[in-house]
């Protein structure tokens, strides 16, 4: 199973546009938060309306999973809480969203959303609880904010991370934690678009401005991984079908038999062309 993974796009429409063409080449989209930009000019009803019509092609072209991040909150709960209610009603479309839990082979998915106050995180708390009673031989969640005090959530003078994921991650041991949020991680001294928690990884897709957006692929059966930037490939995979066969970088398998052996560090690789029409 092959996953193209990206977050915090912020309706930029041109990476959204690239994310339709890209999605063909692979089993699933994961969108790990921050669809929307609260600090467009556009305005909020109107993202939520563009980026649906984008989501609604996606789901015709491949599986889609998307939780929500802080930039997705549209309303507050009766309690005060902000929320993505939006978000829920793309499960219609046929995407996987906040609160879900999607089985494809093996392979277990929990969608977790945003967190703004005690009763969602209670939430994602009795969602993890209940899902680890099913948990099957990869366990993947898709949490928008990085752990704490983990590379994937260094923003260059403190951590930006989540503290109670930390927590999760230490009572449960999930195979991956696929996240966004911190958009600097996997490009300042220190940081990093992968870190290793225990038994789990974390990954991070960060963010850069321009098409194609920052993006990681997951060959989950095969165990492999890498980050494509739009200057460089951070590689610890094999380049082959996708991104184009221009692209090439030292491989490295990241797992055997969902036993995920540690990584270095990766090798920088240039990449002056541009990739999937990016």
């Amino acid at each position: 199973m092959r996953c193209l993974v990206v977050a915090d796009l912020h309706y930029s429409l041109p990476q959204l546009d690239w994310l339709l063409s890209a999605a063909p080449n692979f089993d699933l989209v994961i969108f790990a938060g921050d669809a929307l930009d609260v600090g467009s000019f556009v305005d909020f009803r109107a993202q939520i309306v563009v980026v649906k019509k984008y989501l609604e092609l996606l789901s015709g072209i491949t599986r889609v999973i998307l939780c929500s991040g802080n930039h997705d909150l549209d309303e507050r709960s009766p309690e005060g809480e902000k929320i993505s209610r939006w978000i829920s009603d793309v499960r219609e479309l046929g995407v996987a969203c906040d609160g879900d839990n999607l089985v494809i082979g093996d392979t277990l998915f929990t969608v977790c959303p945003w967190w703004d106050g005690p009763l969602v995180r209670q939430r994602i708390d009795d969602q993890l609880r209940e899902a680890a009673q099913v948990r099957l031989k990869r366990w993947i969640w898709v949490h928008h904010a990085p752990p704490a005090d983990s590379p994937t959530s260094w923003g260059g003078k403190r951590f930006f991370g989540d503290v109670e994921l930390v927590q999760w991650i230490k009572n449960y041991q999930p195979s991956m934690v696929i996240s966004g949020h911190v958009h600097q991680s996997p490009f300042i001294p220190d940081g990093s678009w992968f870190d290793r928690l225990g038994d789990t990884w974390a990954f991070n897709t960060g963010l850069q401005p321009g098409r194609p957006p920052v993006y990681i692929v997951l060959d989950i059966d095969d165990g492999r991984a890498f980050c494509a930037t739009r200057a460089l490939i951070e590689c610890d995979a094999e380049a082959s079908s996708f991104p184009p066969h221009d692209v090439t970088g030292q491989t490295r398998r990241i797992s055997t038999d969902n036993q995920y052996e540690p990584l270095r560090y990766p090798r920088l690789v240039r990449y002056l062309k541009r990739s999937a029409g990016g």
